[in-house]
Order: C-alpha cells, then sequence, then structure tokens
C-alpha cells in the first residue's frame, strides 16, 4: 500500500478554534482523508461547537461531509470518572455513529482501577451496538498514566471491539517503552496521534499538561522516536495528527504543517513497511 492511501485524521486540538464545518473544510484543502470530531469538551476552559445539543450544526457538518469526502474516523473524548454513567453517554455514540466514525477516545480518570475496567467494558458493550471501537488513552497525568495500564484495564475488560490509543506525545512525556509496544494486541491498535516533542521530560506534571495542550511539535520537529514508534504499530494503521501548537497563529497553517511533515516521515518509513 502506497503511503498517501494510509488514512490520515485531522484531529481537533490541531484546530480547535474552527467549527466542525470549517475544520472539514481545512482537512479537505490539506488533503486529509479523515478528521476527528470533539463532541465533549476535555476542559471546561476550551471553547466548545455543541454538536450533539446542535442539529444544525450537525446538518452543516455532514453536508461539508459528503461535498468534500471526507470521513469522520474518531470522536472524543469521553472521560470514565468514578461517578460515571456509561448510559449517559448514548447520545454521544448515537451521534458518532450519525456521522460514520469508526472510533471512540476514552479517557481513564477514576483512581479505582477495577471500576475504571468495569465501565470501560459497559462503554464498549454500549458501543458495539453502533458500530464504535472504544480506544482507551492513557496519558501521563490521568488514571490510565502509561501503556502499561493502559494494557492491562483492556485485557481485564475483555471486550473484542476494545483498544489502546498511542499518542506519541503521551508515549514520549510518560515513559513508555517501544518494546513493550511490540507486545500489543495488533487489534487493540485500530489509530494512533501522531505529533513530536521537543527536549526532555519535564519533573513538572503541569508544564507537561501545558506542552501537551500548546506546544507540541510537527512530526519530524522533535525528539520522539518516531520511526520506531511508527515501525511497532500495525502497517497503514490509521494517523490522527494532533499538533496544538501555539507558534503557527493560522489553524490552517497548523493542519498544511502536519500533514506535509506527517508525508515526509512516512516516505521514509515506506522502504521498511
Amino acid at each position: 500500500m502506497r503511503t498517501h492511501e494510509r488514512p490520515i485524521s485531522l484531529a481537533s486540538l490541531t484546530v480547535l478554534e474552527l467549527s466542525p464545518p470549517q475544520m472539514v473544510e481545512v482537512a479537505a484543502r490539506s488533503g486529509y482523508s479523515h478528521v476527528g470530531l470533539r463532541l465533549i469538551p476535555a476542559t471546561k476552559q476550551e471553547h466548545h461547537f455543541a454538536l450533539v445539543a446542535d442539529p444544525n450544526l450537525r446538518r452543516q457538518t455532514l453536508k461539508r461531509l459528503r461535498d468534500t469526502g471526507i470521513g469522520v474516523l474518531d470522536v472524543e473524548i469521553l472521560r470514565l470518572k468514578p461517578h460515571t454513567r456509561c448510559s449517559d453517554f448514548a447520545s454521544v455514540l448515537e451521534v458518532g455513529a450519525e456521522f460514520g466514525a469508526s472510533e471512540v477516545l476514552v479517557a481513564g480518570n477514576d483512581p479505582d482501577e477495577a471500576r475504571l475496567t468495569d465501565n470501560f467494558a459497559e462503554l464498549c458493550d454500549r458501543a458495539m451496538a453502533y458500530g464504535l471501537r472504544p480506544h482507551l488513552e492513557f496519558m501521563p497525568w490521568t488514571n490510565v498514566a502509561d501503556l502499561s495500564q493502559a494494557v492491562r484495564i483492556v485485557r481485564q475488560a475483555g471486550r473484542a471491539n476494545g483498544g489502546v490509543l498511542v499518542d506519541a506525545f503521551h508515549f514520549d512525556r510518560s515513559g513508555s517503552r517501544l518494546d513493550a509496544l511490540q507486545q500489543v494486541e495488533p487489534s487493540w491498535l485500530r489509530y494512533a496521534q501522531l505529533c513530536d516533542v521537543a527536549g526532555p521530560r519535564p519533573d513538572d506534571m503541569t508544564e507537561i499538561l501545558r506542552q501537551a495542550r500548546n506546544e507540541r511539535r510537527f512530526p519530524g520537529d522533535g525528539d520522539c522516536d518516531l520511526m520506531g514508534l511508527l515501525r511497532c504499530l500495525p502497517a497503514n494503521v490509521p494517523l490522527s495528527l494532533e499538533v496544538p501548537n501555539r507558534q503557527v497563529a493560522d489553524p490552517a497553517r497548523r493542519a498544511q504543517l502536519a500533514i506535509d511533515k506527517t508525508r515526509l516521515l512516512l516516505e521514509r518509513l515506506a522502504p521498511s513497511v
């Protein structure tokens, strides 16, 4: 398979200031095949476009998707907290299916791992009815802090549509290892998030979080072993480009740099795939 046939998706966080219809248009102009839609805000502070609550915005977004041929790879971000009721995610799963998404991004924010595992299993069961596959993303400041913990939870949940989401930033900042990634069941790795990271891992978790939301580097511009990471993932796995970078003020330019630099990386990878 040629590198340009690999699905490449524009993640919401890369262009968070754009409305979903604008995001689809930017993705189409820049050469992406897919987008990721943020149906639930990640923080109370971020500006949010209420796709779930606004049927008119959904219609506009669906029209842009049809007009451009862009698909939806994933929807986000479902947080599993101590008091989470998975039934509350029904409308989000329904909208995700309406957009034709295949993957769901899930964060673990519950210190009780047994309860978190049970909730992840229930979410997988509910998502199955919509043809959706929840992916548990490990992030060093959450209660699913690294790859090994995410793998343990997904294994214990034991659901066929459950997966682990590898994000290059979190992989680096959590100290996760490539040899451990090579051991992960390939069917759990149905997509991955790509960016680059500069410099050594800070000791301060607040600084790691700030970098994650504001200062990621474009693929190839940092210090991550992205070639090694890509070689440990299933061949031609879809890539979601999540590169928030406040040094590039124009969101369209951000999106273009992300995919251009990713293509260069994939061209280097091609002889080894």
